[in-house]
């Protein structure tokens, strides 16, 4: 089985522009992602895919691989699904270019799915992690996710699920952490599907998956990925290195 770890990359964002690009203990927070990956030893491979002239110069100037993206897309499963089409790969793992600091334990989990999957009947692994603060819960910006007896997601959403209208049920609640392991026919599916409803109303491209009757399981995680989204967070990490 062959498994690649690709690391999409833009270099606009939103609430941290041109975030990949800035110092991090004397490298750029995209080297730094892309030599965590390779230095895991799980991969047979690792690309950072970008519309970014900028990074992927600093990828080839660091000697590591990078794919120009000839589209614009408006997900990471998109981005990827385009650069992985002619890559002789069974297994694709998409690691955030904004987290440098990546566990190793968590991605290897994702990477032993596939392995014991001898009947091919997972599309997806992705990770989550048990919450248990309400305002961690009720927070739009952390995703939850519920699942079934043999934990594959039913649903993910912003809001609140299940609605607690009873308590004391023994109901836990989980945030999707979004690092994903797919198949490869699974992303290119994805990038010849359409958006419905349920993806576009909560901006979740996870929605897509089971829309069209992908099946994602979902691995539990104690690991809290250590995103930079703002230029706090970027101090944070500075400090942390």
């Amino acid at each position: 089985m062959k498994i690649i770890a690709v690391i999409p990359a833009r270099y606009a964002s939103t609430r941290f522009p041109g975030k990949l690009m800035q110092d991090l203990g004397g490298k750029t927070v995209i080297v730094r992602t892309y030599e965590a990956a390779v230095n895991t030893n799980l991969f047979d491979d690792v690309f950072v895919v970008t519309d970014s002239d900028l990074i992927f110069e600093e990828i080839i100037a660091h000697g590591g691989k990078a794919i120009k993206s000839a589209k614009q897309h408006e997900s990471g499963s998109d981005r990827i699904a385009e650069a992985i089409q002619n890559i002789d790969v069974d297994v694709v793992i998409n690691v955030q270019g904004d987290e440098p600091f990546i566990d190793k334990e968590s991605l290897a989990q994702l990477i032993a799915v596939f392995r014991n999957d001898n009947e091919a009947k997972i599309d997806l692994a992705s990770l989550m992690r048990i919450i248990k603060e309400e305002d961690e819960i009720t927070n739009p910006n952390n995703v939850k996710v519920v699942v079934d007896q043999n934990g594959f997601a039913l649903y993910f959403s912003r809001s609140v699920i299940p609605y607690p209208r009873a308590i004391d049920v023994g109901v836990s609640y989980f945030q999707h952490i979004g690092i994903y392991a797919f198949r490869k026919q699974a992303l290119l599916d994805f990038y010849q599907l359409p958006m419905q409803s349920l993806e576009a109303s909560e901006k979740l491209e996870q929605l897509r998956y089971l829309e069209f009757g992908k099946r994602i399981k979902m691995i539990i995680t104690t690991h809290v990925g250590i995103g930079i989204d703002t230029p706090e967070d970027l101090d944070k990490a500075r400090k942390m290195l």
